[in-house]
């Protein structure tokens, strides 16, 4: 089966939980496989283009939603453009003890479910 190739979109606060996502599909006992196409280098004049040009290149995007997210330009930016692009989105909540008061409107055609490596493969699956 082949990897699919997922934009992980997070606030920069929330960093570790990417880190934490992408290192446990690196385990070879983990339940789904994918390329991690998330942005890694900062902000600059062509982000939003290169940007662009990576999601568009994915099979979904993977939203990781905290407290952080609802101050995260650069994040619901990335999930306005996927909407954009039509690409599958999905959501996680990186803590579901900790789930953020608000989800912005950004998301609210978004279903969110809780972090379960059940719940990331069987989307992916779908993919």
């Amino acid at each position: 089966m082949a990897k699919k190739r997922v934009f992980i979109s997070f606030a920069i606060e929330d960093a570790n939980l990417r880190d934490f996502l992408v290192g446990q599909s690196r385990n070879h006992q983990s339940p789904f496989e994918f390329v991690d196409m998330s942005v890694k280098k900062p902000w600059d004049s062509e982000w939003k283009t290169n940007c662009r040009t990576k999601i568009k290149g994915c099979d979904g995007v993977l939203i990781i939603v905290t407290k952080n997210t609802i101050n995260a330009d650069g994040q619901l930016w990335e999930v306005k453009c996927a909407k954009d692009e039509y690409i599958p989105r999905k959501g996680i909540y990186g803590n579901s003890d900790d789930k953020p008061n608000r989800i912005p409107s950004d998301l609210s055609n978004v279903s969110i479910v809780n972090w379960t490596w059940d719940n990331i493969a069987n989307w992916i699956d779908t993919l």
